[in-house]
């Protein structure tokens, strides 16, 4: 099968290099003029054979939207988008019915696999009517893990429910990140555990806790036994926050997933004026012990206060 492929960064380009090794004929753009097969999305469009099929992997907002506009410019009747990235579900209605002017079909398609797809596969998650998941099928196959299909690709619903999904599915990540970072963290903190990585090794296989996350971190514990190379502040890319929206409008608690993000939130301040406000707090109230800042020699102080409490 033909596909054109916008974007060819660190997912993109293993993306079309999977393809390509499947045998689909793959014309990527992108921006940078090392990686790319043609110099704009005009001449993307026109190195496709009508009917085109068209993957957008680009960031996501603004730049995907914009994406998505200028593609409704060069692609006619008959033609089909699937937008890969990790968009907002509620963008993909609005995509849809613009190129939709043109009789351009949408398709959304949720992507976990990070750099490890080129070899291991995708797991994908599809938003569309489904006569367009049908003909894109080809693409999915490629792209998926290989196994049964239903291992490794969904057709999740109409449009939007692609990425709905994949909200979901990288919310859920957050959660399972949070879980073992607080079990290696309490396993350093005891003495009577002396070989850390060991355990979490052990627990790769066999174990209910088994999973790919954990082989990742066992793999980075290999390479860095402390994770001295690394600073404690994790950034998010969006879509756990996203998730505790939707939970609130939906009324679903998500204790974990909330937590799991609020302790991203916390990793990025040196200081925390919530915590300063509840040690003064329970200075005021019981008079209790706290800690003042660091004087002159660096080293905090610590002001007079009962032993209880």
């Amino acid at each position: 099968m033909q596909l054109g492929l916008i974007g060819l960064g660190r997912m993109g380009g293993n993306m079309r290099d999977r393809l390509r090794a499947a045998g689909h004929e793959v014309v990527g753009y992108d921006p940078r003029p090392g990686p790319t097969d043609v110099d704009s999305l005009a001449a993307l469009a026109g190195a496709l054979t009508p009917p085109r099929a068209v993957w957008v992997m680009v960031p996501s907002g603004e730049i995907t939207r914009v994406t998505i506009r200028q593609l409704a410019e060069v692609l006619g009747p008959g033609d089909l988008v699937i937008e890969g990235g990790n968009s907002r579900y509620t963008d993909d209605r609005p995509n849809a019915a613009l190129l939709g002017q043109r009789g351009v079909s949408y398709i959304d398609c949720g992507v976990s696999g990070g750099i490890w797809g080129k070899e291991n596969g995708y797991g994908l998650m599809a938003g569309g009517a489904p006569e367009d998941i049908e003909r894109a099928m080809p693409i999915f196959d490629a792209l998926r893990p290989e196994g049964p299909r239903e291992e490794g690709f969904a057709h999740a619903g109409p449009v939007g429910a692609g990425h709905f999904s994949k909200m979901v599915h990288n919310g859920i990540e957050y959660g399972l990140m949070q879980a073992y970072a607080e079990g290696f963290e309490l396993l350093n903190a005891v003495e009577l555990v002396s070989n850390v990585p060991a355990v979490l090794r052990a627990w790769s296989r066999g174990t209910v806790v088994r999973s790919w996350l954990l082989d990742l971190l066992v793999l980075a514990l290999k390479e860095d036994p402390g994770l001295e190379a690394l600073t404690d502040y994790v950034e998010d890319s969006g879509e756990g926050g996203w998730t505790i929206e939707e939970a609130i409008t939906h009324a679903v608690p998500l204790p974990v997933i909330s937590a799991a993000l609020f302790a991203r939130f916390a990793s990025r301040q040196e200081s925390s004026p919530a915590l300063r406000a509840v040690a003064a707090l329970r200075q005021q109230f019981g008079g209790h012990a706290v800690r003042v800042p660091a004087g002159p020699s660096g080293v905090p102080g610590e002001t007079a206060g009962p032993t209880t409490g």
